[in-house]
């Protein structure tokens, strides 16, 4: 038996799978909670209506095309072709890292436009979906650095193709999450 063998024989997935699915389960009814809160509160009434930052419109598409770079290296590992996988990786990084960049510059347009974190409820919940959300991107961040890891110390395919589902399942997670918030705030202002 040779040493790739014995490795993929003790090569378990499931216990990894299921944490990561428990965590997005938990994440939802987190989000859930803050949105079913939001309304609400806001029935309750003094409520200040004021306009998202213009970049939160740039980001969501920032975050759209790294979902789609993100399912582009998938589809390469599945193929074996690392460079591809690679570029793929890199290109998913730099778009949730600019993605988390413009969600910074625009708490800064609301702090300029005098919305603070600490006044009106719905300044604050506004600062805490996003804020949230933007560690969820931090985590997702970190696991392409793990994915980009594996791949430059060259791990085994059945390893790389694991990490990278586990990716990307995260990663659409999150993008999906962010259309849902991002759409709920502009409908519930």
């Amino acid at each position: 038996m040779n040493t790739m063998t014995v490795e993929q024989d003790k090569f378990n997935p499931r216990p990894v799978k299921f944490v990561l699915w428990l965590f997005i389960l938990s994440s939802i009814m987190m989000f859930a909670g803050l949105t079913s809160a939001y309304i609400v509160r806001q029935a309750e009434g003094n409520w200040k209506i004021f306009d998202l930052p213009s970049i939160f419109y740039i980001t969501t598409v920032l975050i759209l095309l790294s979902s789609a770079t993100m399912h582009y290296s998938v589809l390469q590992a599945k193929k074996n072709n690392i460079a591809k996988q690679q570029i793929g990786l890199w290109l998913s990084f730099l778009l949730g890292a600019g993605f988390l960049a413009g969600q910074y510059m625009g708490w800064q347009e609301l702090i300029a436009n005098k919305v603070y974190f600490v006044g009106n409820p719905s300044e604050s919940f506004v600062y805490v979906i996003s804020g949230l959300h933007g560690a969820h991107i931090v985590a997702g961040l970190l696991l392409m650095v793990s994915a980009l890891i594996g791949v430059y110390r060259n791990i085994s395919q059945t390893k790389n193709i694991f990490r990278m589902e586990l990716t990307s399942i995260f990663w659409h997670f999150i993008d999906i999450l962010w259309i849902y918030l991002f759409v709920f705030l502009l409908i519930n202002r």
